[in-house]
């Protein structure tokens, strides 16, 4: 029995010239088990597990993998993991936010943005990251004007260090200012929450990127009976034309492959 994938439907991420599937993985769950708001609790897989996730991503047609700092030791652990396969990825990391002990904090300082973009380049064993997203508190607007985080990120581009940098943000304000410099904008959308569809409609007006965090709602959507909520929030994103794609954080290979099997039907249908 030959399964869907998505090798034949990687699309533009905007005018970043990089290609990427439809759907993403993201690695919170290989990293970090506390603070993480997910109905029902998880094991943080062993390198074994990890490998054989990754390995079915990739022959599922998933190019994108998405981390961040303070994803507990997802990026130290996707960088042995990916050893020998970096053009075969499109790498998403973040920058602001730190976990450390149980607890979040933010630091969108210019030093703190290099010293952050350094430590994920050696613990992602490359020399450039595709995507760099800034991690946002939920105060856009005020990290956008007041602080030097997105000038850095130019900065870092300009060096080669990075290859493209956006915002995944909170708020529509706060994602319009974003796309306006930045190649991408992360937004939340989904069954349940669609309030930042005018991020989504700037970014298809003006050729940027937009991937799309909490897809799934996080697991905790609920549907009348009969309807596949998987299906139906596949069909509510990707009828938005801005949407390049959506990043799922599970390490359930069958939840993988239904979601991939899914979002080939979505679109085949389109």
């Amino acid at each position: 029995m030959s399964h869907a994938t998505l090798h034949d439907l990687h699309r533009p991420l905007g005018s970043t010239g990089l290609r990427v599937s439809p759907l993403g993985l993201g690695t919170v769950k290989l990293g970090r088990d506390q603070g993480v708001k997910y109905p029902n609790g998880f094991q943080i897989p062993d390198d074994d597990e990890a490998r054989r996730l990754l390995t079915l991503t990739r022959e599922l047609g998933i190019n994108l993998i998405d981390t961040a700092p303070a994803y507990g030791r997802s990026e130290e652990r996707l960088g042995p993991l990916l050893r020998g396969q970096r053009q075969d990825w499109v790498i998403v990391s973040k920058v602001g936010e730190e976990f450390d002990n149980g607890q979040s904090r933010h630091d969108f300082s210019a030093a703190h943005t290099r010293f952050s973009i350094e430590r994920s380049l050696q613990r992602l064993e490359t020399d450039f990251i595709d995507l760099v997203l800034v991690h946002s508190d939920g105060n856009d607007l005020a990290i956008l004007n007041d602080c030097e985080v997105y000038q850095t990120l130019a900065a870092l581009k300009d060096e080669g260090k990075i290859r493209g940098f956006g915002f995944s943000g909170k708020t529509v304000d706060g994602g319009l200012k974003a796309l306006e410099q930045g190649d991408c904008a992360m937004v939340t959308y989904n069954l349940n929450e669609q309030a930042e569809r005018p991020v989504i409609d700037y970014a298809a007006a003006h050729g940027k990127a937009i991937l799309v965090k909490k897809a799934l709602a996080s697991g905790h959507v609920c549907l009348s009976p009969g309807v596949d909520p998987v299906r139906a929030s596949f069909e509510l994103l990707f009828a938005q034309p801005g949407v390049a794609s959506a990043i799922v954080g599970t390490i359930n290979a069958l939840h993988l492959a239904h979601n991939v099997a899914t979002v080939a039907q979505v679109l085949a249908s389109r």
